[in-house]
């Protein structure tokens, strides 16, 4: 499935535009459309979609001066208007084709089959990281995705036995003794793993509740499977104990 995203200043234009799109053709996604072509930059700026349509005549910004702003332009461009003297200086500007409004759609399963040869020329790392990211969120046995040192680590909820915070750092500890550092804050950790297996007991510390062994309910500490001693926080130890 090809993942569109549609910029048209025209409200109207652009809900016939992804009319036309998801009904033409069975290959298209729209993942998002904007009519404001800044907010279309800010989204593209974080997001590799595998292509962009784009309308050429905005009052803020025209199409041509848009592609310049483009920060990743890891990504096919078709331009779409109904005016057909740009043709020429569309392909000049880097899009790989340009379709007329209303558009027809022969014309559309050419561009299609333009956009598969563009992605498959330019298997970027950033489209392979979505892809197997993907992959991973529909796995039925869903992994824990961290990103560290330039690399993607997908690990099962049991292999980790507890997170620590280091300030601006935090470490996952895994059952087999490896550490993983992390440019994250704990609290941003905490939302990456899953809240049905992991509970943050303490200011610095998350731990997977499946790997309990005793809980020193006077001392205040949660003993692990593999000996390790975590605190429990005053604050946290009445949720902790009625969860447990």
């Amino acid at each position: 499935m090809i993942e569109a995203v549609l910029v048209d200043d025209e409200k109207n234009a652009l809900q016939s535009l992804s009319w036309e799109l998801t009904n033409f053709s069975n290959e298209i996604s729209v993942i998002a459309s904007f009519t404001d072509p800044f907010e279309a930059l800010d989204f593209l700026h974080k997001n590799t979609p595998d292509c962009l349509f784009l309308d050429i005549e905005m009052p803020t910004m025209d199409g041509f001066q848009f592609i310049k702003k483009l920060q990743n332009k890891n990504f096919p461009v078709v331009i779409t208007t109904a005016y057909n003297q740009y043709a020429i200086k569309a392909l000049k500007n880097e899009a790989i084709d340009y379709l007329l409004k209303p558009i027809d759609s022969d014309d559309l399963k050419d561009t299609i089959v333009k956009i598969k040869k563009f992605n498959s020329k330019s298997f970027t790392a950033e489209r392979f990281e979505r892809i197997i990211k993907e992959f991973n969120s529909n796995d039925k046995d869903k992994k824990i995705t961290l990103n560290t040192d330039g690399k993607l680590i997908f690990l099962n909820s049991d292999q980790i036995l507890y997170a620590a915070s280091d300030g601006n750092y935090s470490t996952i500890f895994l059952e087999d003794g490896q550490k993983i550092v992390l440019t994250k804050k704990l609290k941003e950790v905490n939302e990456i793993l899953p809240s049905e297996s992991f509970y943050r007991i303490h200011n610095s510390y998350i731990i997977n509740l499946s790997k309990i062994k005793e809980f020193l309910k006077t001392d205040g500490y949660v003993v692990l499977h593999s000996n390790h001693k975590i605190p429990v926080s005053r604050q946290k130890k009445s949720d902790f104990l009625d969860m447990l």
